[in-house]
């Protein structure tokens, strides 16, 4: 996309804990799971029951339903996002539950039929052409068929014990009901003793045609697959090469971009979740964040706020890559107001540091005074452990909980003849860069000015041949990173 910095998305949004749902849950088989009551689910089965009604009658068809996105204003939405420094912008276009937010050719289970009856990405869309902002989309449909098994169990006790959750409903028991002449198999998929691997090979086919679908139809500038390597092995490879083809067709160039948990695929942007790369990387990549979870989960502690999504951003840009920050809204479209305040925290930091965001580039090394680099980080994501346990850089995110950096930790960007330094836990008084010494091995030369971004206040500094050593104002009140240009010495 060519912008260093952030970019925002409307990412797996909604809450079987709230009224409604704005996007689904991300691990929506709990509301099967009686007694799988794990970290992201937790409650999520006796909140069905009590709220919606037994899986067995109602699930999650009947969750969605409910979700009408009634106060959603995409304009207002992008504008904002814009406003605080969004360069590109990417929203939901069918999740883990199978279900497209978008006037879907193939897929009856979409939100123009069900729940809004609104073209949730043609809203958008229309949006960032309004607002002039790359626009792209999401898809993570690819572990349906294993997410969904637990919808064909039933309760094991208790007064429903065997009665079959509504996995097992057909097209024809909704005669008369809202959903009369939808096929749940084409929600849930059908029970696992009747699929067949031809059922499966049309299935992958068909997914084929709804994502193509979608590129075509809403022109989009991005594709971001969620899963390790391609949906559906070669089948989600033929998408990407549709979705290239289309764009050369369309625009006379390929600008388009393909991002995923991709190893060694060049045509592909590197993503890594809630976390980041462990160095330098020659090539650009994104990192994905969200305050708490990935829907807005009220009854447990945020992770991020203001703070640790700056210093998130920062050491992602040093590193040469863009974050991906997931906002949470409410069922109605909304963002909650608490996290709109951390919204408008960051956007004012992004505006006043913008220089050196925006088209930056990583310099030699990404860092000095690294104290915090080997630490283990604390308290995972809500992920699965085994697999977090396997990669060196996906939920290796700081949060809240994470000790805080040294006052003297720096990250680094460069633009044209000027090195940024971002001061990480900045606190007043000095601060000294063995990287930036005179004979350091980087080759830093003699350094001209000193500028903190975003004031007037004169910065005093020496540099000899073993160090720089400069001075951090006292800010009233702003504790947030804080961002030093440096000339003369690249």
């Amino acid at each position: 996309m060519g912008h260093r910095g952030a970019f925002w998305h409307l990412g797996t949004l909604g809450s079987t804990n709230r009224a409604g749902v704005w996007r689904r849950l991300v691990c929506q088989a709990h509301v099967y799971a009686k007694r799988r009551q794990g970290r992201l689910g937790e409650n999520a089965y006796s909140y069905q029951v009590k709220t919606y009604g037994h899986p067995s009658k109602k699930g999650f068809k009947d969750v969605i339903h409910e979700w009408k996105a009634e106060k959603l204003n995409t304009h207002a939405l992008l504008k904002y996002f814009k406003s605080i420094g969004a360069k590109y912008f990417v929203a939901l276009a069918n999740h883990h539950d199978h279900f497209d937010n978008f006037n879907s050719t193939y897929q009856p289970w979409n939100s123009v039929n069900v729940g809004p009856k609104k073209d949730i990405i043609g809203l958008f869309k229309k949006s960032a052409v309004k607002y002039k902002i790359p626009f792209g989309v999401s898809s993570h449909d690819d572990r349906f068929l294993s997410w969904w098994l637990p919808a064909f169990g039933a309760d094991t006790s208790g007064p429903k014990k065997g009665a079959p959750y509504d996995g097992r409903i057909t097209k024809a028991d909704g005669k008369g009901k809202w959903w009369e002449g939808l096929d749940p198999a084409d929600l849930y998929g059908l029970p696992p003793e009747k699929r067949t691997s031809e059922w499966i090979k049309s299935l992958k086919e068909t997914y084929v045609k709804r994502i193509d679908e979608l590129v075509s139809k809403y022109d989009v500038d991005m594709l971001w697959f969620d899963g390790y390597g391609f949906p559906y092995g070669d089948y989600g490879k033929e998408v990407c090469t549709y979705f290239f083809n289309h764009q050369l067709q369309e625009h006379g160039k390929i600008t388009a971009v393909i991002a995923g948990k991709f190893n060694n695929e060049p045509s592909t942007v590197k993503d890594i979740e809630r976390g980041g790369a462990t160095k330098i990387l020659p090539y650009p990549w994104q990192g994905t964040l969200t305050f708490g979870s990935w829907f807005y989960k009220k009854d447990k502690p945020i992770r991020h706020n203001a703070r640790t999504v700056i210093e998130t951003l920062t050491d992602i840009m040093s590193k040469n890559g863009n974050l991906l920050l997931n906002v949470e809204l409410l069922p109605d479209g909304t963002i909650p107001h608490d996290h709109k305040l951390i919204l408008d925290t960051i956007g004012m930091w992004m505006n006043r540091n913008a220089e050196a965001i925006y088209a930056s580039k990583p310099w030699k090394i990404y860092g000095d005074n690294l104290a915090s680099a080997n630490k283990p980080v604390k308290g995972i994501s809500e992920t699965d452990l085994a697999t977090a346990k396997k990669q060196s850089e996906d939920f290796n995110e700081r949060t809240i909980a994470s000790p805080a950096y040294p006052h003297d930790e720096v990250r680094f960007t460069t633009k044209s003849n000027t090195l940024y330094v971002f001061v990480l836990n900045p606190a007043a008084g000095l601060i000294e860069l063995p990287s930036l010494g005179l004979s350091s091995p980087y080759n830093s030369k003699k350094i001209i000015s000193i500028k903190l971004l975003g004031s007037a206040k004169k910065i005093s500094f020496k540099q000899d041949k073993d160090k720089l050593q400069f001075h951090v104002p006292e800010l009233a009140g702003d504790k947030h990173t804080k961002v030093f240009a440096i000339k003369g010495v690249l």
